[in-house]
């Protein structure tokens, strides 16, 4: 595959228009590349995974304060995804940018199915219910590897209550989630994704998953151990970062 990318290509993959890029180059915001004054612009895929690298920082912030404030503060439209096929878009994105990593095992296409199985289930579970504000929070820092999903939906424990009413606080939710094949959900395959999601990282020693649901915070890695414990920091839906 060519590491050039036009500036058409460009647009396509951050969802901006060529005015923008063409003011960005303009503005040492992401520099195009020219092999004479008057020819076309274009970049390369590192250029692209460097700039929205740049952003994560800034951006996590943002999320964070996003996630845990009481009354939902603005954020980049580029990194909000208010509906499901603005995620699925933004996911082959970043499908396209990690198939360019040296990736001899392809784990790219593990971790795309990681964030694309936890970001639908956002959309799934919430669907014509978000208590607050809909969609997602979608980031990633393709240098350190971590992937960021962020919801302020009903969360787990509104979610497992309606198989299991029982339930009666978000660390045995959490436990539930990602330990216990559920039934009675539609459909059978949704309802049961983090279990999914667990296997995968069980397999693969590089991944580690971060999850909290309202008060409790669960950690996964490529053990059986699952460490799940309480948080001060209460939150309306779910947090997610993955590090692969």
């Amino acid at each position: 595959m060519n590491n050039k990318l036009g500036i058409g290509e460009v647009a396509k993959l951050l969802d901006i228009n060529f005015e923008t890029l063409r003011r960005w180059d303009k503005n040492n915001i992401l520099k195009a590349h020219r092999d004479t004054p008057t020819s076309h612009r274009y970049y390369f895929y590192d250029d692209i995974g460097n700039f929205l690298s740049n952003k994560f920082k800034y951006l996590y912030k943002t999320a964070i304060k996003w996630a845990f404030a009481q009354k939902p503060i603005d954020i980049p439209s580029n990194f909000y995804c208010v509906y499901s096929h603005i995620f699925k878009s933004r996911l082959e994105t970043l499908s396209t940018l990690l198939q360019k990593k040296d990736d001899p095992n392809h784990l790219f296409a593990l971790v795309i199915s990681i964030i694309g199985e936890i970001g639908n289930n956002s959309f799934d579970h919430n669907m014509g219910n978000w208590p607050n504000i809909p969609g997602i929070f979608f980031s990633y820092n393709l240098k350190e590897r971590k992937i960021v999903l962020i919801d302020r939906g009903q969360g787990i424990l509104t979610t497992l209550k309606r198989v299991k009413p029982r339930l009666n606080n978000h660390k045995d939710a959490l436990r539930v989630a990602f330990t216990e094949i559920l039934s009675g959900r539609e459909p059978e395959k949704r309802g049961n994704g983090l279990k999914y999601v667990r296997k995968i990282i069980k397999n693969n020693e590089q991944m580690h998953l971060q999850f909290q649901s309202g008060d409790a915070i669960v950690n996964i890695n490529n053990t059986n151990d699952l460490v799940i414990k309480n948080t001060n920091n209460f939150m309306q839906g779910c947090f997610v970062m993955l590090e692969y």
